[in-house]
């Protein structure tokens, strides 16, 4: 099992690999001949002289590429986490190749029809996997005939290579934009432990002085704290010009164009038609009437907002108030009307304590879940740390990888990510990855996170329990292999213990007396939930239609002129009145919608959250943090993954259809 790819043997009975050994040369090596292997399992299923089964033609199908996606999925690793010219180059390289060889199986006629001859098995997950290949085959062109298979094989290679380049320049715009500064003064409202990170992270790029290193989306954490105004127009300034140059503009541009023709090509109107296919969103239509649903509400929610923190810098200069001041003073009015300064929570939220007696903590109290770090076994980067989670019962689990820390060349944002994923077919246990973008402490001071780091912690775990607790049978059907607009409720619904005191109490001491967390700043945090609101739905919201508009256009209504990037982008966000803030990521930075992954679907998050706001509401109703509920939980959605429709999860959990009016309660949208 564990022949295919170097691995550390201590992590038996895991497949973890050695990372030392997983070079570019290796990954280069090793791509030609895993590719070539896998093109021969496949064909070996579509010429066999046998009548097609169940089990020589379906089992077998779902039981090939598990050598080919190990390595792959190590070496995905080194290049989103590790990163650098090496690195970039393999990446380009490689990605075309991996589209066209997807492609050779998804136009494979003779596999097609044998899979399309076969019986509806009688075991639902093995019917569920049937019926998701026979999807894949007709979503990605079986129908097609030789020269518009041709034709798409040559688009999704082009789309292929712009994505990876479109999330190789915004990682170099990123680290690119970071802000150097020599004048303490720019630094006011920032406490020693912070400016010794920034003084490192100027050390570790040779310079003098400070710098502040961007995170994803526009608006950067320190925007909170910093009392300048013009140090924070700067950041916000530095942060929003991300990416627009020509070249980044003109392959957005290209990217859509791509993409519309391909949608136009697979027999759907726009891009955003050929995504919701494949979601459980019923039609991009339903996806538009949502967001246009909740657009006016927010906007009045965040204009509301807006004359508040207007009102508040009055106070304190004539200037009128910016995009760059509204953190600052939301800080300020959140300390005013409720009492509760974030900067003075930072010191309750040290990075060991929130993993081990938060994040583990209540994973533990839902499920019964073992952690145990394994200093042995080594990650990708120093820093780079590994747990063992052990069942209830004490039997292994999975491997819980974690890597906190930015670093140059790492893709930006928090992510999870499967090394190996669970399944019985092919007798592999889990290896998950959480990967966050905390700036490093300097030597010998502790990690202290803000509360936004803590809640992104919780939820990135969340995804790490949908792969680690997956029960299914087919690697294909297992964990997070679920539809994008499901995917991000699991970790939606993880969110909810940092609003559990019981949990918060377990983890929020101080790091170096300590004390709990006074109980007078706990309630007024669990009390200011909703504060903020109209701004973080609008920022969301306003990138969320974004990336529909650009992917609900027809190929010749694409802007041929680089210059009519950001215009187009106004102009959209002008017809639905959301001007107030900037979006959560313009699109010239936007790699949710442009590296992959997310395009036409960034709506994603919105859409899960309804049914993790009913999901909540459940858990309140069953006793909040406790194993009762979790294992319902656990049992009814977290182990199914994709062995059934994921809607069917949710509805044998709760015993309803979705009801938006929880999430428009707690969003204030009512």
């Amino acid at each position: 099992m564990t022949n295919f790819i170097p691995t550390q043997p201590a992590a038996l009975p895991f497949i973890l690999a050695d990372f030392e050994a997983i070079t570019p040369a290796y990954i280069r090596e090793n791509a030609a001949a895993g590719m070539a292997a896998l093109r021969a399992e496949w064909d070996a299923i579509a010429s066999n002289p046998e009548p097609p089964t169940i089990e020589n033609t379906l089992i077998a199908l779902g039981a090939s590429g598990m050598e080919f996606e190990t390595k792959l999925g190590a070496g995905y690793t080194m290049m989103s986490s590790i990163g650098g010219e090496e690195w970039d180059a393999v990446q380009a390289e490689l990605m075309p190749q991996i589209s066209a060889l997807y492609d050779s199986l998804w136009m494979n006629d003779a596999l097609y029809a044998r899979l399309d001859a076969l019986e509806v098995p009688e075991d639902p997950e093995t019917a569920r996997l049937l019926s998701e290949y026979l999807k894949d085959f007709r979503l990605r062109g079986i129908a097609l005939g030789e020269d518009e298979r041709a034709k798409l094989t040559e688009l999704n290679a082009a789309i292929s290579s712009g994505e990876t380049e479109f999330e190789q320049r915004t990682v170099k715009a990123r680290d690119d934009a970071a802000l150097h500064i020599t004048d303490p003064a720019k630094l006011a409202g920032l406490d020693q432990e912070t400016l010794d990170s920034l003084a490192q992270s100027a050390a570790d790029r040779g310079l003098e002085g400070w710098l502040i290193t961007l995170i994803s989306p526009t608006q950067q954490p320190l925007l909170t704290r910093l009392t300048d105004p013009e140090t924070r127009a700067a950041l916000l300034a530095a942060s929003e010009s991300r990416g627009d140059d020509d070249e980044t503009r003109a392959l957005v541009l290209k990217l859509a164009r791509l993409r519309a023709e391909k949608a136009r090509l697979l027999g759907f109107e726009t891009h955003a038609d050929l995504v919701v296919a494949d979601a459980t969103a019923p039609s991009a239509e339903a996806v538009a009437e949502r967001l246009d649903t909740l657009a006016p509400p927010t906007v009045r929610n965040v204009t509301k907002e807006a004359t508040a923190l207007a009102e508040l810098k009055a106070r304190d200069s004539a200037a009128p108030f910016a995009p760059s001041d509204w953190f600052f003073y939301e800080e300020k009015l959140r300390t005013e009307v409720a009492n509760v300064d974030f900067d003075a929570v930072r010191p309750y939220l040290e990075l060991d304590a929130v993993l081990n007696d938060g994040v583990f903590y209540a994973a533990t109290q839902l499920f019964g879940l073992q952690f145990t770090e394994r200093p042995e076994l080594t990650g990708w980067a120093p820093e780079v740390r590994v747990w063992e989670v052990r069942d209830e019962d004490g039997e292994p689990l999975a491997l819980f990888v974690g890597d906190y820390y930015a670093r140059p060349g790492k893709n930006g944002g928090a992510w999870m990510h499967n090394l190996v994923e669970q399944s019985h077919e092919d007798g592999t246990l889990p290896v998950i990855a959480n990967n966050l973008n905390v700036t490093k402490p300097a030597p010998g001071k502790p990690t202290l996170l803000t509360w936004d780091e803590t809640t992104t912690a919780f939820h990135e775990f969340g995804h790490a329990l949908h792969g680690m607790l997956s029960n299914a049978r087919f690697r294909g059907l297992a964990g997070t292999n679920v539809p994008r607009d499901f995917v991000e409720y699991p970790s939606q619904v993880n969110e909810m213990w940092l609003e559990d005191r019981d949990v918060v109490t377990h983890f929020a001491r101080h790091h170096v007396t300590g004390e709990p967390l006074p109980d007078e700043l706990l309630d007024s945090l669990l009390a200011v939930r909703s504060f903020g609101q109209g701004f973080a739905t609008a920022e969301y919201l306003s990138a969320a239609i974004v990336d529909q508009a650009w992917h609900r256009l027809a190929p010749d209504a694409v802007p041929t002129d680089p210059a009519e990037v950001l215009p187009f982008e106004q102009r959209v966000l002008e017809e639905c009145g959301l001007t107030v803030v900037p979006p959560r990521y313009r699109t010239t930075y936007f790699a949710h919608a442009f590296g992959g992954g997310y395009d036409a679907n960034y709506y994603s998050y919105i859409w899960s959250e309804v049914l993790d706001a009913d999901t909540q509401k459940w858990f309140r109703e069953n006793g909040e943090l406790n194993a009762v509920a979790g294992h319902r939980f656990r049992e009814t959605v977290l182990s199914r993954g994709n062995t059934r429709d994921p809607l069917d999860s949710f509805r044998e959990l709760v015993g309803h259809e979705p009801d938006l009016e929880p999430l428009l309660k707690r969003r204030n949208l009512l």
